[in-house]
């Protein structure tokens, strides 16, 4: 509607400011030197959601951190979207390797450099935005709720426990979420599932202290040395993971849906060139789009032992950790698959170390249906702002509530994300383009009005 573009067009730049603003907030939940600023991150979206038109919204504590609850009933009896995002991000290391501070954003050719720049306050930024065009050009249609936690970053802790007891204050038709990515502006998609999240952590421990890597070594088991080889176990020479029984519950792809996601347009060398690799790795069998998508995965996220310092020090380490993930398809359990690492490591050590190791969180897979009203009203909203249909993909990531939301309030969700896969979520240098920050807040209002007339 013109309306709404004539809106944007006039406060974009005061859009963009507010953003700005969030993004100084160094709201990092996995540091408890960062608790302040996760309350300082939770009062300024609540003062934003008042500035956008909201009716109500309060703080909710949590035995962590707070959550942010807002909602706009403009009739009991229209149909009522839940929109979820996070506002905490990241911890942002390795320094060294910004460019720029990571609560200093800057914008360099049309990107905001910045963590939690696409993952997720911009995206989340989106949705308050669109609901402040919405209210102040009088053309809402639905209601609206908002529920924006700050622990989505270390496994939604204590959602769980949260929505499980608000289950009427959350209660609506959908759940509208923007913590994706899509294939590019020219080629737009929407994600029709998540992976699931095993996530543990491992340590290796064999004698009672460092020793002299000359006088003990050839005599003593390096536990840095039984780590990699435990870890090295995990794949086969065809990048299978090894572990028994690991496969068991995966839901194979069918053909028609390897044939829908090989449609989407997929270039190998620059996405080699853009990772600055010679080769890619992975499963054999799978093209890259269907081992980021639909096959489960096992990655090693760190790794650290003995001596780390400045020049050398020659050590035989006492103890060496890893920090391990698994990435799950549909019909996988986080639970099931977690135990089977723990119980996998534990199985292999050999008798010269001790091992102990722990889960950090965990998620479910998830996938929404796409023939139902709120699937169609997201890809009539990006169609009616990208000029093209999107083609439903698979996304590579983890939302760990999507399930908990469907059992608990007994409703689906809709993806409609608007960052790129590129965007370095997770990484240094994280970005998120102005033109899809932009071209978010343009198409959200469509989705309301879409899904309010398909429900009418």
């Amino acid at each position: 509607m013109q309306v709404w573009k004539e809106y944007q067009e006039k406060n974009k730049d005061r859009f963009l400011n507010e953003l700005l603003e969030l993004l100084r907030i160094p709201s990092i939940s996995a540091k408890g030197e960062n608790k302040a600023d996760m309350v300082t991150c939770a009062e300024t979206i609540k003062q934003r959601l008042l500035e956008s038109g909201v009716d109500k919204v309060e703080i909710y504590q949590t035995e962590g951190h707070p959550i942010v609850y807002a909602e706009k009933i403009i009739d009991v009896n229209k149909p009522t979207v839940l929109v979820y995002g996070h506002y905490d991000v990241q911890p942002v290391e390795p320094l060294k390797l910004w460019k720029s501070g990571p609560f200093d954003p800057v914008i360099i050719d049309g990107k905001i450099f910045a963590r939690g720049s696409c993952d997720d306050k911009g995206q989340v930024y989106m949705h308050i935005k669109a609901l402040e065009i919405l209210v102040q050009t009088n053309s809402l249609t639905n209601n609206i709720k908002f529920c924006i936690e700050g622990e989505e970053e270390v496994g939604s802790t204590n959602l769980g426990k949260f929505v499980a007891s608000h289950k009427e204050l959350l209660k609506a038709d959908v759940v509208l979420i923007s913590d994706t990515a899509m294939i590019s502006l020219d080629t737009p998609s929407i994600d029709i599932g998540v992976r699931g999240l095993s996530y543990i952590e491992l340590t290796v421990t064999g004698p009672n202290r460092d020793l002299h890597s000359g006088v003990y070594g050839g005599a003593v088991a390096n536990p840095i040395t039984i780590l990699a080889k435990m870890i090295a176990s995990c794949h086969d020479e065809n990048n299978h993971i090894t572990i028994p029984d690991f496969y068991n519950d995966v839901v194979v792809a069918t053909e028609e849906e390897r044939k829908l996601m090989a449609e989407a347009p997929f270039n190998e060398q620059e996405y080699k060139d853009d990772l600055g690799i010679k080769e890619l790795w992975g499963e054999k069998g799978y093209s890259t789009i269907e081992r980021t998508g639909l096959r489960p995965t096992l990655e090693l996220n760190g790794i650290w032992g003995g001596y780390q310092g400045e020049g050398a020090k020659t050590v035989l380490p006492s103890w060496a950790s890893a920090k391990i993930s698994t990435r799950l398809v549909p019909n996988q359990s986080s639970i099931k698959i977690t135990a089977m690492l723990l119980e996998y490591f534990k199985k292999i050590a050999p008798p010269n170390v001790t091992i102990s190791a722990f889960e950090h969180h965990g998620g479910e897979p998830y996938m929404t249906p796409i023939d139902s009203k709120a699937y169609l009203a997201a890809a009539k909203a990006m169609e009616t702002t990208f000029g093209k249909k999107p083609i439903p993909v698979r996304g590579g990531g983890s939302i760990p509530i999507c399930a908990l939301f469907e059992k608990e309030l007994g409703i689906k969700i809709v993806f409609m994300g608007f960052g790129l896969d590129s965007d370095n979520l997770h990484s240094p240098n994280e970005k998120f383009n102005l033109e899809n920050f932009y071209k978010g807040i343009e198409t959200i209002p469509y989705f309301h009005k879409y899904f309010s007339e398909m429900n009418s």
